[in-house]
């Protein structure tokens, strides 16, 4: 990554820093994202009492990780029933702009 519109930024996770060069459009987003995750550790760590991050942040990447299943297979059912909606009306176009 190399470029005018980069910066450097430290994100905080688990209370370790992070040093990472970013795209600056990207600045916000990840910032938020860094305040999340910290945001659901910081509950993880209060609600089951763990104090090693490595099992809070296991944790938070096993939710994450189901997030993003489910939200992929959401994506695919949509577009399944985007395509056959499509299809059905180009059968409905074909069928009346040929009468």
């Amino acid at each position: 990554m190399s470029g005018i519109d980069e910066i450097k930024i430290n994100v905080v996770i688990a209370e370790r820093s992070y040093r990472l060069t970013i795209n600056k459009a990207d600045e916000a987003k990840v910032m938020k994202a860094a305040e999340m995750l910290n945001e659901r550790i910081k509950s993880y760590k209060q609600t089951y009492d763990y104090r090693d991050y490595q099992d809070l942040l296991s944790m938070l990447c096993l939710q994450l990780a189901t997030l993003n299943v489910k939200y992929e297979s959401d994506a695919a059912y949509k577009d399944q029933y985007l395509e056959q909606k499509l299809d059905e009306l180009g059968t409905l176009l074909s069928e009346n702009i040929g009468s």
